[in-house]
């Protein structure tokens, strides 16, 4: 659906982009990912057609976005971080005036945005100012005005940036539900939410591609075999001692205790497999283990170990 090669871009002569080449999937969720002034947004701009590249191609489903334009940018709705909503405006007459941007036939424009505004849910606000809406709302719309047209893909900058955690949930099964019918790229500094919605994971650095793969293969890639989280019934203070005298055991560390429940992390020394001597230590002295695994990395793990200097 989106085909992106060897992209270079040059604001005077600093380097922005690097030549970076990726292509993304018809019905893909993609997270694209990277630290401030990684690249991201100056390469959303060029994807939309807001920029032009210093060299390197881009198509949308087929189209070039430079050659062809109007062709390719029929096929993507972008939703910037901040959303272009005319605030005098109330909701309807909004996005009466998107679809005459995007040429929507007349004969089904009302339609058109009926079915639009009952997608995203915002029906019973149509008539009110944008001005006098929540922010929650306001995305709703921001989003919507993505929709017109039916592009086939979806390009969401920060879409829950300012959101209470109960309208960031509500965004989030949106987005879902958008992926039945729509590609998405999906940028956001709120990493355990691209881990949740994100089919893949581009994370981008200085102008360049540092990890591009599905995004539960590159929690597992960090995974430490080192580490361990253990929950054991009993007190740290009997169990402690036994644990450091495993052969292999390192170290030993409380991370919670409650109602007779510990939580630990135990790390083994040079990638040791203590995991039996654990099982049948806690055995012997009557400690039921609820759980007991690696620690795997989190998005936000792999993040900073591939986007931090000196990592």
């Amino acid at each position: 659906m989106i085909e992106i090669s060897n992209l270079v871009k040059f604001y005077g002569d600093k380097r922005a982009l690097g030549g970076i080449s990726f292509t993304v999937n018809q019905g893909e969720i993609l997270g694209f990912l990277g630290p401030n002034g990684a690249g991201k947004t100056t390469t959303m701009n060029i994807v939309t057609g807001y920029l032009s590249a210093t060299s390197g191609k881009v198509t949308i489903n087929g189209y070039d976005i430079l050659e062809q334009p109007e062709l390719a940018k029929k096929n993507v709705g972008y939703l910037p971080e901040l959303p272009p909503l005319f605030l005098d405006m109330t909701v309807v007459e909004y996005l009466d005036y998107i679809c005459d941007l995007k040429k929507v036939p007349k004969d089904i424009k009302k339609k058109h945005i009926s079915e639009i505004m009952q997608m995203v849910h915002i029906g019973n606000v149509s008539g009110r100012l944008i001005h006098n809406l929540s922010k929650g709302y306001r995305q709703r719309v921001g989003i919507a005005q993505t929709l017109i047209g039916n592009p086939e893909v979806l390009i969401l900058d920060e879409p829950t940036v300012g959101l209470d955690p109960n309208q960031v949930i509500e965004i989030r099964k949106l987005i879902c539900a958008l992926a039945k019918k729509h590609t998405i790229i999906f940028s956001s500094h709120i990493l355990s939410e691209v881990q949740a919605i994100c089919d893949r994971v581009i994370i981008i650095n200085n102008g360049r591609i540092v990890a591009d793969a599905p995004t539960i293969e590159l929690s597992a890639r960090m995974e430490d075999n080192s580490r361990y989280l253990l929950t054991v019934e009993g007190s740290f203070k009997d169990l402690q001692m036994p644990l450091r005298a495993i052969s292999g055991v390192g170290s030993v560390t409380l991370l919670a205790e409650k109602n007779g429940l510990l939580q630990l992390e135990i790390v083994a020394d040079g990638n040791l497999d203590v995991r039996k001597s654990i099982f049948f230590a806690m055995a012997r002295l009557h400690a039921p283990i609820l759980e007991f695994r690696s620690k795997a990395a989190s998005l936000e793990d792999v993040f900073t170990s591939i986007t931090t200097p000196n990592k």
